[in-house]
């Protein structure tokens, strides 16, 4: 059944006039007549009895229309709904969002596209790198804004975001603060607090011990918070992206020799059609000015003197 001739019928059953029902349809008499009888030929039954000066609805035209309105109704509702989404009226985007990455590099992007679309419902997912590879294959989710030592698979189409270093957080009165930037092998003999959650956690381990530097591990945790905290009370040293420092008080470093750098991606499903959601939420990372309207990382403590 094609959605015109269900209109009409519905025109013609409150008019009982073809020619007033044609006229409210702004179709022709027999164009009107021609669907009539299409609709009924589909359902096998006469829906409109004419007779001069009496049309009326047959027994199935009665017991159809409540049916017809209803479906017309519905796809009616579909119809603007599906122009609404089209438009960015009315639409999803789910975002995947590393939980190892610090907000200072992405507050003022989501709040630009959030501005800017103000139709599209933006719901953040939080999760580590190779559960959010997961959720976006699956279609849990429709971006995911991560990063790996290695580069994502050839299922997934990644556009680079920007850089940040890796640094050696510690408290004021560490012995490591005094320095002006950290190589690896000055970190041999102390206490390291471990992020578990960090992606470049065993890259870098491997390295370490390759080099043959040794480190105690006291405490570990999933929260980048409480190992912040930690950290700044003197349990020990560790490692973070310079712009994931949120506790005030830390003290950063940067680490070199060798020097370590993450760069933070958009990822979507290589050959998945873009939503008008995803696409608007791709062409704002694309145009986004990162080098000039990045929040900076957190200013560094001047180096204690001898």
């Amino acid at each position: 059944m094609e959605l015109h001739e269900i209109r009409y019928f519905l025109a013609l059953s409150e008019a009982l006039n073809f020619t007033r029902a044609a006229e409210a349809c702004n179709v022709t008499q027999p164009a009107l007549t021609r669907a009539i009888k299409s609709l009924e030929g589909k359902l096998g039954g006469t829906l409109i009895h004419r007779e001069r000066g009496n049309t009326h609805l047959t027994e199935l035209g009665r017991m159809m229309k409540p049916y017809f309105g209803e479906m017309f109704t519905r796809m009616e509702e579909a119809k603007k709904r599906a122009q609404s989404f089209v438009k960015l009226e009315q639409a999803r985007l789910t975002v995947g969002l590393m939980c190892t990455i610090g907000p200072s590099k992405l507050i003022d992007l989501f709040a630009e596209f959030n501005s800017g679309y103000e139709g599209v419902e933006l719901y953040l997912r939080d999760g580590a790198a190779c559960q959010l590879e997961e959720l976006l294959t699956q279609g849990e989710i429709d971006v995911a804004i991560y990063c790996k030592p290695e580069e994502p698979s050839e299922a997934l189409h990644a556009l680079p975001l920007y850089s940040e270093r890796f640094m050696i957080g510690v408290s004021p009165s560490h012995p490591l603060a005094r320095l002006p930037e950290i190589r690896l092998s000055d970190l041999h003999g102390h206490s390291y607090l471990s992020r578990v959650n960090c992606e470049y956690r065993d890259y870098i381990r491997e390295i370490r011990e390759d080099m043959g530097i040794a480190i105690r591990c006291p405490y570990s945790s999933e929260r980048d918070d409480w190992i912040q905290c930690m950290v700044i009370a003197g349990l020990g040293f560790t490692v973070i992206p310079e712009y994931a420092v949120t506790v005030p008080g830390l003290v950063t470093r940067e680490l070199v020799d060798p020097g370590f750098e993450r760069k933070v991606k958009l990822v979507t499903v290589r050959g998945r059609p873009y939503s008008p959601a995803v696409g608007a939420f791709v062409h704002q990372c694309r145009r986004y000015p990162w080098a000039e309207k990045m929040r900076t990382a957190p200013s560094l403590p001047p180096v204690a003197a001898e």
